[in-house]
C-alpha cells in the first residue's frame, strides 16, 4: 500500500500503533487455551472431553458480552475526541458495572442450568459429571471476566492497546502456570484447570481497576442512567453477535451430519479461519478507537480519510492472508495429521478461505468502524438480513445434496452480503454523528 502522503503516513503509524497490541493480545488467549489443553490431555479420560463440553457454554456467554469491550471502546474514544476526559471515564465505569451486574446475572441464571447444559450438549455419565464440576467453578470467574472486557475497552477507547497486550500475556501465563499447580502438581483434575482460570481471571480485573480508578481518578460511584443507557447499546451488539455465531453454529451442524471426515476438514478449516480473523479483527479494534475519536472531535472528513486507509488496511491484509493461505495449502494436512479422506476436503476448503480473505479484510474493518461510531442498531438489523441471506443458501446445499466445498460457498454468500451491507452504510453519511 503506498504512502502517498504525510497524513497517509501518519494515518498508517497510528492504525499500527494501535493494531499490533491488538493483536498480541488476540493471538495470546489461544496460544494459552492451548497450553492448557496439554496440561488437561495429561489426565485421564474423560477429562478433556468434559472441559470441552462446559467450554461450549463458556464461549457462548464470552461472544455475547463481547459488547462490553466494544460499546465501552466506542463510548470512551468519543468523548476522548470530544476533549471530555472525566466523561470518558464516567462511560468507562459504566461499562465495568454494567459488566459487574451481567456477571452477577449470569452466575445466577446459569448455575442451576449447569446439569441440563451439558446434557443438552450430549454429555453424560463421568463426561457430564466433570463437565458440570468444571462449568460451575468457571461460572464464579464469571463477572472478572466481564470487567476484564469493559476494562480492556476504557482503554481501547484511551488509544492504549497496549496495556491490555501485557494485562492480557500476564493472565494468560499465570493461568497456565496454575493449571500446572493445582492440575498435575496438586491433583485437583479439571477443578483445578477451573479454578487456575478464576484466580487468573480476577487478578487481571483487578489490575484493570487499579488502572481505572487509580492511574486515571476515574469515579467510582455508579450512574445508573449511563449504566441503562450503556445496556441499551449493547443489546444491539448482543443482537448482532448472536447473528455471527447462529451463522457458524448452523455451519458446523450441517457440517457435522455430512460425515466424520467433513467436520474434521470443517473443524480445522474454522480453527484456520479463527486464526487469520484475529489479524482482521486487530485492524477492526483499531478502527473502532480511531473512529469514535475522531468523530467525538466532530471531524468528519478525517473520519472518512481514516475509514479509507482502514480499508485500503483490509483489503491489503485480506490479499496478504489469502496468497499466505495458497502457499501453505499443501503443508497444512500434514501439520494436523490429516488422513487422506480429510486432506482432499480441507485443500478444497483453503482455496475458498483464501478467496474469502480481502472480502473479510474489508468485512471486519467496516464492522470495527461503524461500531466505534456507535451505529450498533444498524448493526443489529444488518446481522439479522445477512443471516437471512444466508440461511437459503444453507438450505439450498442441504436440499441439493451440496457437499463441504458448497457449504463454504454459502458462507461465502454471507460474507458478501456483509460486504453489501456494511459498505452500503459506510459509503453513505448516517453514522456520521459528531460530538460527545
Amino acid at each position: 500500500m503506498p504512502l502517498t502522503s504525510r497524513a497517509g503516513r501518519d494515518q498508517d503509524r497510528q492504525i499500527l500503533r494501535l493494531a499490533v497490541p491488538a493483536f498480541g493480545a488476540l493471538v495470546a488467549e489461544p496460544l494459552f487455551l492451548l497450553t492448557d489443553t496439554v496440561i488437561i490431555g495429561h489426565l485421564p479420560a474423560p477429562a478433556l472431553g468434559a472441559v470441552g463440553v462446559a467450554a461450549t457454554v463458556l464461549s457462548v456467554l464470552v461472544a455475547l458480552c463481547v459488547f462490553l469491550a466494544y460499546g465501552t471502546t466506542a463510548a470512551v474514544a468519543r468523548q476522548i475526541g470530544a476533549g471530555n476526559t472525566r466523561q470518558a471515564m464516567r462511560q468507562g465505569v459504566d461499562g465495568l458495572w454494567l459488566g459487574l451486574g451481567v456477571g452477577v446475572a449470569i452466575i445466577a441464571v446459569v448455575w442451576p442450568l449447569t446439569s441440563p447444559l451439558v446434557h443438552l450438549i450430549g454429555a453424560d455419565g463421568e463426561l457430564a459429571r466433570q463437565a458440570e464440576t468444571y462449568l460451575r467453578i468457571s461460572l464464579l470467574g464469571v463477572p472478572a471476566m466481564l470487567l476484564v472486557l469493559a476494562g480492556t475497552g476504557v482503554l481501547r477507547g484511551m488509544q492504549d492497546t497496549t496495556t491490555p497486550l501485557l494485562v492480557s500475556v500476564g493472565s494468560f501465563a499465570l493461568n497456565a502456570l496454575l493449571n500446572l499447580l493445582f492440575v498435575l502438581g496438586l491433583g485437583w483434575g479439571v477443578a483445578g484447570s477451573a479454578w487456575g482460570t478464576v484466580l487468573a481471571q480476577s487478578l487481571a480485573a483487578v489490575v484493570y481497576l487499579a488502572l481505572i480508578f487509580g492511574r486515571y481518578g476515574a469515579p467510582i460511584r455508579p450512574d445508573l442512567v449511563g449504566i441503562r443507557a450503556a445496556g441499551s447499546a449493547g443489546i444491539a451488539l448482543v443482537i448482532r453477535t448472536a447473528c455471527l455465531q447462529a451463522v457458524l453454529a448452523v455451519t458446523a451442524a450441517m457440517a457435522t451430519r455430512m460425515g466424520e471426515e467433513q467436520i474434521e476438514a470443517h473443524t480445522i478449516a474454522i480453527r484456520i479461519w479463527t486464526l487469520l480473523a484475529f489479524a482482521l479483527d486487530a485492524i477492526a479494534i483499531a478502527g473502532q478507537a480511531v473512529t469514535g475519536h475522531t468523530l467525538g472531535a466532530g471531524d468528519v472528513a478525517e473520519t472518512r480519510r481514516a475509514t479509507r486507509r482502514m480499508v485500503q488496511w483490509g483489503v491489503g491484509s485480506g490479499v496478504l492472508l489469502g496468497l499466505l493461505v495458497m502457499v501453505a495449502r499443501p503443508f497444512v494436512p500434514g501439520v494436523f495429521d490429516a488422513g487422506p479422506a480429510v486432506t482432499g476436503q480441507l485443500l478444497d476448503l483453503l482455496w475458498v478461505m483464501a478467496i474469502l480473505q480481502p472480502i473479510a479484510g474489508v468485512v471486519f474493518v467496516l464492522d470495527g468502524v461503524l461500531i466505534g461510531a456507535g451505529d450498533q442498531r444498524y448493526l443489529a438489523w444488518a446481522g439479522v438480513w445477512t443471516t437471512l441471506a444466508y440461511l437459503p443458501a444453507a438450505l439450498a446445499v442441504a436440499l441439493l445434496g451440496g457437499g463441504l466445498t458448497a457449504l463454504w460457498l454459502a458462507l461465502g454468500v454471507w460474507m458478501t452480503a456483509r460486504l453489501v451491507t456494511l459498505g452500503q452504510r459506510a459509503y453513505g453519511s448516517a453514522w456520521l454523528v459528531i460530538g460527545a
